[in-house]
This record gives structure tokens, C-alpha cells and sequence, in this order.
């Protein structure tokens, strides 16, 4: 049977929940899910092999990027490009708690310049009723809009039947990886998130976004465990008494939970080290 591919770009501003569609569509966690804004950094890819087809899904960091002119939310910018330039179809993933027909006009006129499909997805639509989001849709109906989906990526609901009209599209053309693969990015990069995602959590305001996490070691032990070791890089020295806390309960809630998250995401026992180092480069 020949094989076919089709490459997707997952785009919406942040907290649209790009990241948990990339995990209920992918089964893993791949990428991960936080209530902060920019959790996504990298661009993510999720792969699915369905019998003679791969899908390839880019989750991109958040939209509003497009417009954002700052030095150092340039790999931001840099990364979500990527993700469209790649794409042969873009999912525009809306927030149906939050839509503001400005920013999608906004969002949707840049899309439409790289003459892509596009569909739209109403995401969280646990949280709003069907009679609020119809008269929406026939607002912001148009012809460069292949189509429309309402679902609910949390409690995955309409995600099976938004994944069997995608597959649709998918042309003849050589595999980009492996039938085994489920993401491009390594174990390694997984430890790391899952950390960067606990320290979201934990911490408050700027401080988790000026806290670089830099793995150390990362080596299997005989027993099948796993021992990592993980620099927490801060800029500023004050920040460590943050991230220590009261009695080092901060750090510790950090550790366990990324610990945790790690052992599930990996199937095995997780040993994970963190320490704090001030950054002077």
C-alpha cells in the first residue's frame, strides 16, 4: 500500500489548548499543558502512523507572536513560522470561552496570506453553549474557510471525528519518520518540560519565565530506573531563595511533581536531582 503524509500546523493564541489537542490526538504527553501563558516554546511535533498514513502536527507557541516585536520573543516568533511554513493545512484553534472576533479577524487575515487550508476548531466547548457559539460561526463564515469543528480537547470530545476528516487530506509522499516514532524531541527534552512545567506551576508571575532548565545527566540504571540531573539557570540571585522557599518546600513541591509527571510519561522510576545556579553568561 503507498504511503501517504500530511503535515498540520496547530495555531491559536495561548491557552487556546493547542498542546492538550496535541496530546489527545497523540495519546502521549508531548507537550506540555499549563493555565500560564507561552508554556509552549519550542516547536512540538506529534506524529501519528495510521496504517498507510502519517500525520505530523506542529504545536506552535501562541499566535500573538505574529505581532510581537520583542528581542527576546524572537525564537517564539521564529518557531511558530516554522510551524506554518511546513504545514499543507493549518488548524486556527480558538478558545470558545474567549473569542474576540478582533483578534481572530486579525489572526485570520495573516493566515489567509499563506494560501493554506485552513480550519477553524472552537475549542472548550464544555464551557460555552451551542446556541452562543452557532450564531458565531455563521459571523465568521467564509470561503477561504474550508471548515468548522466544535470540540473538547480536555474531556476529548469531537477529537475522533476532527482526526477521521484531517486524514482526508493527506496525499501520497514519503515518510518523514520512522512507524515507532511519536515525537521528534527526546527523552531528555520530555525531563526537561516536564520541569519547566512544574516550575510554572509552583512559582508566580515573571519568575517561571526567567528560570532555565538545563539538563546535567540523564543516564539508565542497571535496574531500569532512571537518574537525572537538572541545572535550574536563574539570572538573578534573589531568585533562589524564591525557588528554594520556606524550608526548601518550594523546590521540593517542583521536584516531586516533575518527578512524577517524568516517571508516568517514561513508564519507569525517576531519580531527578534539581539544583539552582546563577546564570552569568
Amino acid at each position: 500500500m503507498r504511503k501517504k503524509i500530511l503535515k498540520i500546523a496547530l495555531v491559536g493564541n495561548t491557552n487556546a489548548g493547542k498542546s492538550t489537542l496535541l496530546n489527545s490526538f497523540t495519546g502521549e504527553t508531548l507537550s506540555i499543558v499549563n493555565k500560564k501563558i507561552n508554556t509552549t516554546q519550542d516547536l512540538i511535533k506529534g506524529i501519528i502512523n495510521s496504517n498507510n498514513i502519517q500525520i505530523i502536527f506542529y504545536d506552535t507557541p501562541g499566535i500573538n507572536y505574529l505581532k510581537n516585536s520583542q528581542k527576546e520573543k524572537r525564537k517564539f516568533k521564529i518557531n511558530l513560522w516554522e510551524g506554518l511554513e511546513r504545514s499543507d493545512i493549518i488548524l486556527y484553534i480558538i478558545d470558545s470561552s474567549k473569542f474576540n472576533i478582533d483578534y481572530y479577524n486579525f489572526d485570520i487575515h495573516n493566515l489567509f496570506k499563506l494560501k493554506k487550508k485552513i480550519i477553524v476548531v472552537f475549542n472548550k466547548t464544555d464551557l460555552v453553549k451551542n446556541d452562543i457559539l452557532l450564531p458565531i460561526i455563521d459571523k465568521i463564515k467564509s470561503k477561504q474557510i474550508h471548515s468548522f469543528f466544535n470540540i473538547s480537547a480536555k474531556f476529548n470530545r469531537g477529537v475522533n471525528h476532527l482526526f477521521k476528516n484531517l486524514i482526508k487530506f493527506s496525499k501520497f509522499g514519503k515518510w518523514l519518520y520512522l512507524n515507532d516514532e511519536i515525537t521528534d524531541k527526546d527523552d531528555t527534552f520530555i525531563a526537561t518540560e516536564c520541569t519547566r512545567n512544574a516550575i510554572l506551576k509552583f512559582l508566580h508571575k515573571e519568575l517561571p519565565y526567567n528560570v532555565i532548565v538545563k539538563n546535567i545527566l540523564f543516564k539508565r540504571l542497571k535496574n531500569k530506573n532512571i537518574k537525572i540531573k537538572q541545572m535550574l539557570m536563574i539570572k538573578n540571585s534573589r531568585y533562589k531563595k524564591i525557588i528554594l522557599g520556606k524550608k526548601g518546600e518550594k523546590i521540593k513541591n517542583i521536584r516531586e511533581h516533575s518527578q512524577s509527571q517524568i516517571s508516568k510519561i517514561l513508564n519507569c522510576k525517576i531519580h531527578l536531582y534539581l539544583e539552582i545556579l546563577k546564570n552569568d553568561g
